[in-house]
């Protein structure tokens, strides 16, 4: 309490002057309109700055559940649409008929919490499970591409076989035309990934669209993978095809898992007719 008689003895003079200089900016605003007018501008202009900031900060931290929210209405859509028969053309998908179809694909929502991509072969980890109904041999994709393949699995978590992977292959084509490959990964950029087994009769150019080719039992046909970046034609056949990659593989949020319902009879019907032969 000291202190602050001791202050106020001190700058008394001041302290008089700052208030008499208020005081004389209250009546001159209270007087005159045109100040009133340039006052009340002016705090609404301080005012509006600083709701505006505020306002990007509280988007900032509502954009995680607003993706979240996204990515749920997205995978709500794809159950809507697998539910119906749909056609793969060249620029999109085409209803031709839902009459006694049934629902060949599902999709569910999950999110990747840890995420590796400067290994040779990589994995990621996401926080769903078995006790949410997945099973390992399921795609995970995004609105991007392909992420990998669900590996092992646990209650609540999986990992997941990321294209990243040495060991990852995908059956994947061109989307210009009929002629399929395989896509892997030679290890040394997380941008950019390798196309085999083209055929030699296949028309490459830079700027290709490279998609999923729908003859495995874990992706849907036609989910962008990313652009033929680079290639060479030596002996009569293809070599070094880089692809491009639509996702950024090192920052992946939430993921959507793919589940094929017609998965089983698929692989039945075909190791029954490997048994055969």
């Amino acid at each position: 309490m000291q202190q602050i008689i001791y202050f106020i003895r001190k700058f008394r003079y001041f302290l008089l002057f700052l208030f008499l200089e208020i005081l004389a900016i209250i009546f001159t605003i209270q007087q005159h309109s045109y100040h009133t007018s340039k006052f009340v501008n002016s705090a609404n202009f301080i005012s509006g700055g600083f709701y505006d900031k505020m306002n990007s900060i509280n988007e900032f931290f509502l954009l995680k559940n607003e993706n979240k929210l996204l990515i749920e209405e997205n995978t709500r859509l794809k159950n809507l649409l697998s539910k119906k028969k749909i056609k793969y053309t060249q620029d999109s998908y085409k209803i031709i008929d839902s009459t006694n179809y049934f629902q060949k694909y599902e999709y569910s929502v999950a999110k990747v919490i840890n995420n590796n991509y400067t290994k040779r072969n990589n994995i990621l980890t996401i926080n769903k499970g078995t006790n949410q109904g997945l099973t390992s041999d399921l795609g995970v994709v995004n609105s991007l591409g392909i992420i990998g393949v669900i590996e092992t699995i646990s209650s609540n978590y999986a990992t997941v076989l990321s294209i990243l992977n040495s060991n990852s292959k995908i059956n994947v084509r061109l989307k210009n035309s009929d002629h399929f490959g395989t896509l892997i990964w030679d290890g040394k950029t997380h941008t950019t990934t390798q196309l085999i087994d083209i055929p030699r009769q296949a028309i490459l150019k830079i700027g290709d669209t490279i998609i999923t080719g729908g003859k495995s039992a874990i992706f849907p046909e036609g989910i962008p993978i990313g652009i033929i970046k680079s290639f060479k034609f030596e002996r009569n056949q293809y070599q070094q095809i880089n692809v491009l990659l639509f996702n950024d593989m090192s920052s992946i949020g939430y993921v959507q898992i793919v589940k094929n319902l017609q998965k089983n009879e698929q692989k039945n019907l075909e190791q029954n007719t490997t048994t055969n032969e």
